[in-house]
This record gives C-alpha cells, sequence and structure tokens, in this order.
C-alpha cells in the first residue's frame, strides 16, 4: 500500500483550481487504498477536522491572498513523517510549506516529486513586479532542483520551462467531473432566479483580479454593439480585489452572483449560452475544462493552457489576448449563429466525457511508481 505525503500552501476549503485539485487528488487516493498525509496552512473558509490534513497557522500572500504563507510546526512534522513513513513526498507549491517539505525529504532521504500549477513570473507583470522576474527564475530552479519529476498541467507550461532550463517534467493535465458538470440542469430556474429576460446569458467564472485580465473582459463587455448588447445578460462568478472595482465599471446588463458551487454553479455553466474567458496567465484553466462539459462554447484568450483545452472552431474559439474587437467578433458570430453554437455545445460535451478525474489520477500514480522504481533499480545497479 503506498504512502503519500503531500506538502501544499493551498487546499480545501480554499477557493482555486490548486486546492480543489489536491482534494480531488486525496479523495482518489482514499478510494484506491493508497494513505496520505497532506500539510497545509490553516484555510480563511470553514473547514472540518480531518485525520489525514495537518493545518498550521498562516498569513496571505501578497500575490494571491487565497494562497496562504504556513509557519509550519517543524518538530510536528518531523514527528509525524517518522510515524507516517512515506514513500514519496508530493510537494505542490513552492512557500513555506514547500519549502518544509523539500527540507524534510533532503533530510529524512524521501523521494521528492512536485507539481507546478501557477505562472508566478506573469503574475509579476500584473502587479508592476517585472524586476523580481529574474530573481524568481533563480529561486524556481533553486527549489526545483532535487525533484525527481515536476509535474505541469499543460504542453504550454511545460515549453515554457523547457526554454528556462527545467528537465524531468511530465504532463499531468486536469479532468472534469461530467456528473457534476453537465448541460441537463433546468434553466428555466436559473432565468427566474437571475431575472434574465434577454436570449442569451454570456458568463465568466474564476478570481476577480488584474492577472485574469479583468480589465479586458470590462472593455469586451462595455463595447459589444447595441444590436447583440440588447440581447445579452453577463453573470460574473466569483470573488476577489477587482470585484469592487469591476462593479464600478459595469454595465448594467451585468450580475455579480459572488462565489458559487456545487449545484448552484454547474447550474450556471449549463444556463450560459457562451463563457468568456480572456486570461492569459492560466497554468491549465479548470473553468474553461468544466464550461465544456456542461454544454457551454469558450471564448478564451490563445495563451497558456487554454490554448491546449479549446480546439478552435470547434469547441470555441481562441482570440488573442487583449484583443478586445475579436472576442466581439466571436461572440456576434456565436450568437447569431445557432447552428455552429450548437454544435460546438455537442463538440464540448464530448471532449470532457475523454477528461475524466480517474484516467488523469491512474496516469499520475503510474509516474509515481516508475519515480519509486527507478530509484530502487539505481539502488542496485
Amino acid at each position: 500500500m503506498k504512502k503519500i505525503a503531500v506538502f501544499t500552501d493551498t487546499y480545501f476549503p480554499d477557493v482555486n483550481g490548486v486546492a480543489r485539485t489536491l482534494k480531488r487528488l486525496t479523495n482518489y487516493f482514499e478510494c484506491n487504498n493508497i494513505q496520505f498525509r497532506v500539510f497545509a496552512p490553516e484555510s480563511t473558509r470553514d473547514s472540518f477536522f480531518e485525520q489525514e490534513i495537518y493545518r498550521f497557522t498562516s498569513l496571505p500572500f501578497f500575490l494571491y491572498p487565497e494562497c496562504r504563507m504556513g509557519l509550519p510546526n517543524l518538530s510536528k512534522i518531523k514527528q509525524e513523517l517518522l510515524a507516517f513513513q512515506p514513500e514519496l513526498i508530493h510537494i505542490a507549491t513552492p512557500f513555506n510549506i514547500g519549502l518544509t517539505g523539500l527540507h524534510f525529504a533532503k533530510k529524512l532521504d524521501i523521494p521528492v516529486v512536485g507539481s507546478y500549477h501557477t505562472d508566478f513570473d506573469r503574475y509579476l507583470e500584473y502587479y508592476d513586479l517585472q524586476f523580481l522576474s529574474r530573481l524568481l527564475w533563480k529561486y524556481m530552479h533553486w527549489f526545483h532542483a532535487s525533484f525527481q519529476k515536476l509535474f505541469v498541467p499543460s504542453n504550454e507550461t511545460y515549453h515554457q520551462l523547457k526554454r528556462h532550463g527545467f528537465t524531468n517534467l511530465s504532463i499531468w493535465p486536469r479532468g472534469v467531473d461530467c456528473n457534476q458538470f453537465h448541460p441537463y440542469h433546468n434553466k428555466a430556474e436559473s432565468s427566474l432566479k437571475y431575472q434574465i429576460d434577454v436570449p442569451y446569458v454570456l458568463t465568466y467564472v474564476g478570481r476577480l483580479a488584474p492577472e485574469k485580465n479583468i480589465d479586458t473582459l470590462i472593455k469586451i463587455a462595455t463595447s459589444l454593439p447595441p444590436s447583440i448588447n440588447d440581447k445579452v445578460h453577463w453573470l460574473i462568478v466569483g470573488e476577489g480585489p477587482s470585484m469592487e472595482e469591476m462593479r464600478n465599471q459595469a454595465p448594467s446588463n451585468m450580475t455579480f452572483t459572488g462565489y458559487l458551487s456545487g449545484k448552484e454553479l454547474s447550474s450556471v455553466y449549463a444556463y450560459s449560452d457562451l463563457f468568456i474567458f480572456p486570461s492569459t496567465t492560466e497554468t491549465f484553466g479548470n473553468v474553461v475544462l468544466e464550461s465544456l462539459a456542461s454544454g457551454t462554447p469558450v471564448i478564451g484568450a490563445n495563451a497558456g493552457g487554454v490554448k491546449d483545452i479549446i480546439q478552435h472552431d470547434c469547441t470555441g474559439v481562441l482570440c488573442n489576448p487583449n484583443q478586445i474587437n475579436e472576442y466581439i467578433e466571436a461572440i456576434s458570430k456565436l450568437i447569431c449563429n445557432t447552428e455552429l453554437r450548437k454544435k460546438m455545445e455537442s463538440a464540448g460535451r464530448r471532449y470532457a466525457l475523454t477528461q475524466s478525474w480517474g484516467q488523469i489520477f491512474s496516469r499520475l500514480v503510474n509516474e509515481y511508481d516508475y519515480v519509486l522504481s527507478s530509484i530502487e533499480n539505481r539502488k542496485y545497479a
């Protein structure tokens, strides 16, 4: 029976793609008799006691407040690791908890792998901190140098890290729960709930922050021609530091729902006619895959991991980053062409059905086995 220790600076119930992915991973461990321990900061949201999760006092990280800077108890972690005897350490973030995992992997001679979830170098651009880029990459090289494998979520991220000289890379994409995200919700209920009486709904789901190109989203919404604008209503799902600014700039046909999850979230995806996602900083783009699973075509940026998910003119449309006119043209085209939009809805759902979490986690565990067997073979070579 495998034993895996996961070190991460964000975990459920935090609201971000990293936390949700790791929660699904530990659920998979439970269902497949893989023992695990998670070392993570305390969450700003209510979290339930779980025997396998060890939480530590934390502070918000300035670039990403939802990702906490944990203040780990080293003696407690060492004691637990010695008792648990993990075969492998998986580090998901390069901050305090991740550093602690790296320290103990070296100190206790435990094989270590990692996953790369967030393009912090691109984030620096949105906070006028580009001058830190060289220092960031130097640190990231040092941090990941001893990893037997570094799992990345998309081809784009793989090639980006290759260009920066990273080795031992392997692609670990994300999946989607097509039982949760599907097109078969009651759209009349959503129409009544949000009091929408126009034919088409355009939706954004994600963090409301500069690095998600929120300014581009607002420019798109306020620049639609009247012939289209009069037929659409926007639903903005999420929270974040840009929320108040967005509200002040938003057109009258835009509703902010706040954070949604579960059936409420999946209902909004299914209710929508198009999903608009201009973010250029995604290493993957979980929300894009969730939208496709819900039968909703995506108009997204031709950048980052998003361009690996959207099949241009098949499941959605890829637009050059920040090109407002391209987004407006794509929205107008799909609003006016019902047949094409319906074809995209079906194609997106078909694609999502091939991206199950079970298959993706099974491949990851196979990668764990490969790492462990390679180390074992080297011992006896």
